[in-house]
């Protein structure tokens, strides 16, 4: 039985009447179709989407209490992200509509790469106090001062990264894209009125409860680093092949079925219906409704002759040219024929997304064009053809944009022109590497997630490259040698970047395990593992790119002082 229905695929009234027709046709009748599709995917993400939080929050806090120096002051950091994260999903009430995908991972991504903000900020803070003695109200004043440029640069290149998600065709992504910009700028104000605030009210509890970090003290390491800079060097050179290789070269799929479980009522319908009527999909054609029945019939005929179609059924083949079409009542009429157009349907063998199923869309097409030039082919295989080619698009697109914003503003916060260079380099080098790993391990990504993940990594990791190259830029404007000045920016900005980093994989590989949908768990996957990647290139290979272009970076950079050859500070 085929089911038209009034409203559009995903809106509410067509999935409350799924859910109608369910009920009504019992467990003995199945359901399938893009509809029935769309409304098991949101049931199942509103059931997860509590969890997602929960776990997210739970492992976050975890991570933050072992390698924080307070047992406290994660909870803190939460009661502030918590409070950005309810004015941001609030806020989306102005949106009109979201996506059900964005508001399942809005709130565990606005933790993830806003938490980092709060980390900065303490650890700031806790230098201060040493510095101003126990003066809290003043060595708070200087933290947040001199945190404003890394979180106010890093928000920058965040918000940029989701922005440009806002460029895509497809619109999961600029829905996708808008609320999570949203939520990183009430991050950011969260984090230097709010959190400010909340530190200094639970001082004294913070104190009471603080304890050794778990990061031991690592001067040997980051010595070892900057002593051996070459090694990494050699490596950066030696694995960007293989990880450009492997990145532009992962497999994706775009049938959203392969990302459910397969015992999903859709799922088991679509199966059914494979088994029994050895249907895939399902076509649907739009043609001109006065089109002679001759040439109705003969356009059937040659699309029944192609490979994989089933049949093909139209208006003239259900009621045959024997029965004149003025003596037929208007509710036989009315359902495959218009004053415009008649609606044909057609059957194939083949899956929604295959190599198979492309190629029959393109014949259907070839042979509707030329009966009528104006005739339009729709439905799921059709769309999910379009979808390749409009998410190929996207993603050189988003790229392009996402790379070209994070450079330039790059460039105006640290006010340099070989700085943005260094900096995407290395944070792009680790995304090569990211999404490379997926094509040598065999493993096939939805098509969604290489566009948000090249963006989304890049804008919230290159946080990382920012800290420590602020820091770096200090200490070589203040005339320190340049290794000096690169130890002291590794050492100093390293707990930091690696609770961040720890944090974000925290929150994301949780949700990535638990969810049954593999959209949502591919995306929490990378981006866990992404900041992983990262940190690791930011510690290990930003340090020897700073020491092997030195004379270049502080020639290029403003306020920067390079040293001369006898080891004094060249004034000019």
């Amino acid at each position: 039985m085929a089911i038209f229905f009034d409203t559009s695929t995903s809106s509410d009234d067509t999935m409350a009447a799924i859910a109608q027709v369910r009920s009504a046709a019992g467990k003995q009748c199945f359901v399938s179709g893009m509809s029935a599709l769309v409304t098991d995917l949101k049931a199942l993400c509103e059931q997860e989407e509590p969890i997602y939080v929960a776990l997210a929050v739970l492992l976050a806090c975890a991570v933050m209490m072992v390698f924080m120096d307070s047992w406290i002051i994660p909870f803190i950091f939460l009661i502030s992200i918590g409070m950005a994260i309810l004015y941001n999903l609030g806020s989306n009430f102005f949106l009109g509509e979201i996506s059900y995908i964005t508001k399942a991972l809005s709130a565990v991504l606005q933790l993830a790469v806003t938490m980092d903000y709060s980390i900065f900020l303490w650890h700031s803070y806790s230098e201060q106090k040493t510095r101003f003695h126990g003066d809290k109200e003043r060595a708070m004043a200087h933290a947040v001062s001199n945190t404003i440029t890394s979180v106010v640069g890093s928000s920058i290149t965040t918000v940029a990264g989701f922005m440009a998600l806002c460029f895509m065709t497809f619109t999961l992504g600029r829905d996708l894209g808008l609320v999570m910009a949203k939520g990183v700028v009430f991050g950011v104000i969260a984090c230097v009125t709010l959190l400010p605030s909340l530190i200094l009210a639970f001082d004294r509890l913070i104190e009471k409860t603080k304890h050794r970090p778990l990061l031991p003290p690592l001067e040997k390491a980051t010595g070892f680093v900057v002593k051996r800079a070459w090694i990494f060097l050699i490596i950066f050179a030696v694995a960007l092949l293989p990880a450009l290789y492997g990145y532009r070269h992962n497999q994706v799929y775009y049938e959203l079925s392969e990302a459910l479980p397969q015992d999903m009522e859709n799922i088991v319908a679509t199966t059914k219906l494979q088994e029994t009527f050895d249907m895939a999909s399902t076509h649907m054609i739009l043609a001109d409704a006065g089109m002679p029945a001759k040439d109705a019939n003969a356009m059937m005929e040659e699309i029944e002759a192609l490979d994989g179609v089933r049949h093909a059924i139209g208006f003239n083949s259900l009621v045959g040219p024997a029965i004149p079409e003025e003596i037929l009542p208007e509710s036989l009429t009315g359902l495959l024929k218009s004053d415009r157009y008649q609606l044909l349907l057609v059957s194939s063998q083949y899956k929604v997304a295959s190599d198979e199923v492309n190629q029959q869309v393109d014949d259907i097409n070839t042979i509707l064009k030329k009966y009528d030039p104006d005739g339009m082919l729709i439905g799921e295989a059709p769309c999910t053809k379009d979808l390749i080619t409009v998410t190929d698009r996207d993603f050189k697109v988003v790229n392009i944009i996402s790379i070209a914003a994070i450079f330039l503003i790059i460039a105006l916060v640290l006010k340099s022109v070989t700085l943005p260079f260094i900096l995407v380099a290395v944070i792009e080098f680790a995304i090569f590497i990211n999404l490379g790993i997926p094509f040598y391990t065999g493993v096939s990504l939805p098509f969604i997630a290489p566009i948000c993940i090249s963006t989304i990594q890049l804008g919230a990791t290159v946080d990382y490259a920012i800290l420590m190259t602020t820091r770096y830029k200090k200490e070589r404007s203040l005339g320190r040698e340049k290794r000096e000045a690169v130890r002291t920016a590794l050492s100093s900005s390293l707990p930091s970047i690696a609770v961040s980093a720890l944090g974000f994989f925290a929150a994301t590989f949780g949700v990535g395990l638990y969810s049954d949908i593999d959209m949502i768990g591919s995306m929490c996957n990378l981006m866990a593992r992404g900041a992983l990647v990262s940190m690791l290139c930011v510690l290990l290979i930003l340090p020897a790119l700073f020491l092997l272009f030195d004379t270049i970076i502080c020639k290029t950079t403003w306020g920067m002082k390079p040293q001369t050859e006898n080891g004094g500070i060249a004034h000019e």
